[in-house]
């Protein structure tokens, strides 16, 4: 019988494969996201993530996914800028809008059906 080529993740790994990344697909990573993997899949194919490509399927590193989530990162207001957004803002003059320009007066086409008895029939 034939080894596979690829062994099962719950079998262990001899030293000199150790080095090899572990690879994750889009639902693995959109199961630590906790988003779909559609959305996994729609940013990496908008290459707005990082990402492997194997064939034609998404793969994800553990250091993807540490950026990944990196990335989407918000990091809270500083207490400088938080003061600086309840301070009151300075009145501005309200300018009138300006003259209308005139423009050329559009007219709607007749519609397709009420146009094909104008030509008649040939024969």
């Amino acid at each position: 019988m034939r080894q596979p080529a690829v062994r099962p993740a719950s079998t262990p790994v001899p030293h000199s494969e150790a080095a090899l990344p572990r690879l994750y697909v889009p639902e693995e990573v959109a199961a630590v996201l906790g988003c779909s993997a559609w959305w996994v899949k729609d940013r990496a194919r908008r290459r707005l993530i990082p990402f492997t490509r194997v064939g034609r399927a998404y793969r994800f590193t553990g250091e993807h996914l540490a950026e990944i989530i990196r990335m989407n990162e918000t990091r809270p207001a500083s207490p400088q800028q938080h003061s600086a957004a309840r301070a009151p803002k300075p009145p501005t003059l309200r300018l009138s809008p300006p003259a209308a320009v005139p423009t050329a007066r559009l007219r709607a086409r007749s519609p397709r059906r009420a146009r094909k008895n104008q030509f008649g029939t040939a024969a």
